[in-house]
């Protein structure tokens, strides 16, 4: 399992969006995780309109169709099936995130120039740190 801060992105969700796009695109399954429903939502949102050539099959990790998505969407950290990416769109670090975080090839945290969002995003990369986990960090190229 790796962890890789892409940071200085324009738009955190747009961004976020570019993301599954390139994992789908390897043909990496992705869970996409916020603990705050408006976020998710608005998320959920971009990923029906960001682009118009890319068709991203998603929904929520309660419905009926979760097992055969290749993209899920959760409130809850862990309790969800198996991805190989996690793309952690919270701001604090996902609760026991050292054992959920090990059930994935990749987690993925996605930082704007927001210094808001960097605050939260240095917490939890040091929170990281602290548990053993070594992130590595991306300086996103222009959008």
């Amino acid at each position: 399992m790796r962890v890789d801060f892409h940071f200085n992105v324009d738009h955190r969700l747009h961004y976020a969006c570019r993301v599954v796009r390139k994992a789908r695109g390897a043909g990496k399954t992705v869970l996409a995780f916020a603990s705050d429903a408006n976020r998710l939502a608005r998320f959920d949102a971009a990923l029906w309109t960001f682009s118009a050539l890319d068709f991203l099959p998603h929904v929520y990790a309660d419905s009926p169709l979760a097992c055969d998505t290749p993209i899920l969407l959760s409130l809850q950290a862990g309790g969800v099936p198996a991805r190989d990416v996690l793309l952690n769109l919270d701001d604090a670090p996902p609760p026991q995130f050292a054992q959920w975080f090990a059930h994935f090839e990749r987690v993925i945290e996605v930082v704007s120039l927001d210094d808001a969002e960097r605050r939260c995003a240095r917490a939890r990369f040091n929170a990281y740190r602290a548990a053993g986990i070594e992130p590595s960090t991306f300086k996103a190229a222009a959008e």
